[in-house]
């Protein structure tokens, strides 16, 4: 059961319609969820037709009447009806309607109470009644507004969250600021209880901040309630519905209201680990928190460490939130304890590839290379598995053969695109093997558009040059009869490059096709690999100038170059090492002719990529 109270300093922000509408968004959700009317000046959650009771139901303000008479809690039960209209929510209202409920009120002195009747116990036994009688996910108590006898109880005795909400102005900013310092004072001895704060701007004018007004009491707000990000908001709503009291989360749950009001109970959930939602949702903060690391107020490394462990305590069986958790504690450098709650989570049902993972990666950062491959492998036997986990997964397969692995279901179950840009990205970080194998297993596909074999051909090809197998990427780019003047530019080019680097002579027709195909490609972007391609093919038909001029293009673009693709050693580089490429063509080119591309001394080493 999580308690969370929703206050306001100030009146006319929507303090109730956001309750009920996070009630009803939460209940909806499967939840249940008990409301409580605590505004005892001024009731109405039973005023909402979807919670108003068939028959006049006694609430609150009868429950402390009813203990002071007999000096004994009564049972909650009779104070607590059910909505005849949402399933899992209750009300328990002020207190009866048609009775002098202003008498009844007035004649409980609150002080009195606590300093005389043990008015303190009566509401932890209160709470424990409602978790034991109607057992809610969610209490939400409707607190008075202002400063009050019952304000401490709602915004500090019964709540484990209180949400906020206030107009952006000084009247409310100056009214808050005790009432939030009073509620951070319950973490300090004796009480050492921590209450979550939520704040959300209400009935915020829909207009633009041209002046940054706006923007600039959000800014105080902030500094002066000491809290972190920014507020939820929840928009000022012209419609006449509001005055029949609509809970737009049920009529009308895509409006813009209700999508704000949605968030306002998620916000709830976030803090209550005992959720599975709000457990999910807060490991996620603390794995944002990782990467920065600076705590919110109240909160400190320590807190989150018990914050951690309590979630491990409650999800203790549920094998998502222990895989969750393993990864954050492996993000953290916890490598024992990553890899046990790895353990738990798969032998608790969470096989998603994700979980092998992440056990793999552990693993094989303890030096277990035999666990990790059986993991990786796991993870490779499912299907649906995105691109970037079955690249993660190859580099840690030990002793498979590479066709092997290709024909497993996380790599067959990828589309033609994705296996393309797999097999690139595996020739970029020198997996070669594996490259070839998705790349012969697109091109031999005849289900597959001729598009997407075409391109596999000639990704294949150069990952053929770039290891040294010259032959082999002349064998890839002629099969079925095909001759040069039938290339596009791409293959002319590479065919060229392994002709030269196969026989050692430089066959001019090939990159005369490469010239005359670049005169009619009016507006293809030439990048820094294209320019040096073409230096390279106008030096072999000889226009030495064009080739000159090309290269210091390519240079000159190839400096800006994080990583680009180099026909000098065939494989992606880094643009200061693209430069030094292109000063050896450069070279080259002007009449050096002890100058050959680098990858052509290679016999079968690693390399490759796509241009």
């Amino acid at each position: 059961m999580y308690i969370c109270t929703f206050y306001s300093f100030k009146g006319g922000v929507g303090r109730t319609m956001a309750l009920v509408n996070s009630a009803v968004h939460l209940a909806e959700r499967g939840r249940r969820v008990l409301l409580v009317d605590f505004d005892l000046e001024a009731p109405g959650l039973d005023t909402f037709p979807l919670l108003r009771a068939k028959s006049s139901t006694p609430g609150l303000v009868d429950y402390v009447l009813q203990y002071l008479k007999e000096d004994r809690a009564p049972d909650v039960g009779g104070f607590v009806d059910r909505s005849h209209e949402v399933e899992n929510l209750f009300v328990m209202p002020s207190g009866a309607w048609g009775t002098d409920y202003a008498a009844s009120f007035g004649r409980i002195d609150w002080g009195m109470l606590y300093s005389e009747r043990d008015g303190f116990l009566l509401f932890e036994d209160l709470k424990e009644q409602w978790r034991q009688t109607i057992a809610p996910d969610y209490v939400l108590i409707d607190s008075r507004t202002g400063y009050t006898d019952t304000g401490g109880i709602c915004t500090r005795q019964l709540p484990d969250a209180v949400t906020v909400l206030f107009f952006p102005n000084e009247q409310n900013l100056r009214g808050l600021s005790k009432v939030v310092a009073d509620i951070r004072s319950e973490a300090e001895p004796p009480r050492t209880k921590s209450i979550e704060l939520h704040f959300v701007m209400s009935n915020v004018p829909d207009l633009d901040d041209e002046d940054d007004i706006l923007v600039e009491m959000k800014g105080r707000f902030r500094r002066e309630l000491r809290f972190d990000g920014d507020p939820l908001v929840v928009h000022r709503y012209e419609s006449l519905s509001l005055l029949n009291q609509a809970v737009f989360s049920k009529e009308r749950p895509k409006s813009r209201l209700a999508r704000e009001y949605s968030e306002v109970a998620d916000r709830v959930v976030g803090g209550n680990l005992a959720d599975r939602d709000g457990a999910l949702s807060y490991i996620r903060k603390a794995r944002r928190r990782l990467d920065r690391p600076r705590y919110r107020v109240g909160e400190s490394a320590t807190t989150e460490r018990e914050a951690i462990e309590e979630i491990e305590r409650l999800h203790a069986d549920d094998g998502e939130i222990l895989f969750h958790l393993g990864e954050l504690e492996g993000r953290r450098g916890v490598r024992e304890d990553a890899e046990l709650l790895l353990d738990r989570a798969i032998e608790s049902g969470y096989r998603e590839a994700a979980a092998y993972l992440e056990r793999a990666g552990t693993r094989a950062n303890a030096g277990d290379e035999e666990g990790a491959s059986a993991d990786a492998m796991a993870a490779l036997q499912q299907g649906g598995v995105p691109p970037h986990l079955v690249m993660r997964a190859m580099g840690l397969v030990r002793d498979v053969e590479s066709d092997a692995i290709a024909a497993l279901p996380a790599v067959t179950g990828l589309d033609a695109p994705e296996k393309l840009v797999l097999a690139s990205n595996l020739s970029r970080v020198g997996d070669v093997a594996h490259s070839d194998a998705i790349l012969i297993w697109v091109a031999d596909d005849s289900e597959q558009p001729a598009e997407f074999r075409k391109r596999a051909r000639s990704n294949l090809a150069l990952n053929c040059i770039g290891s040294g197998r010259f032959r082999q990427a002349i064998e890839t780019l002629t099969r079925g009869g095909r001759r040069v003047e039938q290339m596009d530019i791409l293959d002319a080019f590479n065919y060229g490059m392994a002709v030269w680097a196969a026989s050692g002579s430089v066959p001019t027709a090939s990159f005369e096709r490469v010239v005359s195909l670049d005169g009619t490609s009016e507006g293809r972007e030439k990048d820094a690999n294209y320019l040096q391609c073409l230096a390279v093919a106008n030096w072999a038909v000889g226009d030495r100038d064009s080739a000159v001029s090309l290269a210091q293009r390519a240079r000159e673009v190839g400096r800006s170059s994080r990583l680009a693709f180099s026909c000098w050693q065939y494989r992606y580089v880094r643009g200061s090492a693209f430069v030094e490429d292109t000063d050896e063509i450069l070279a080259m080119v002007q009449g050096d002719e002890n100058r050959v591309p680098a990858f052509m001394g290679r016999t079968g080493g690693t390399g490759g990529g796509t241009s």
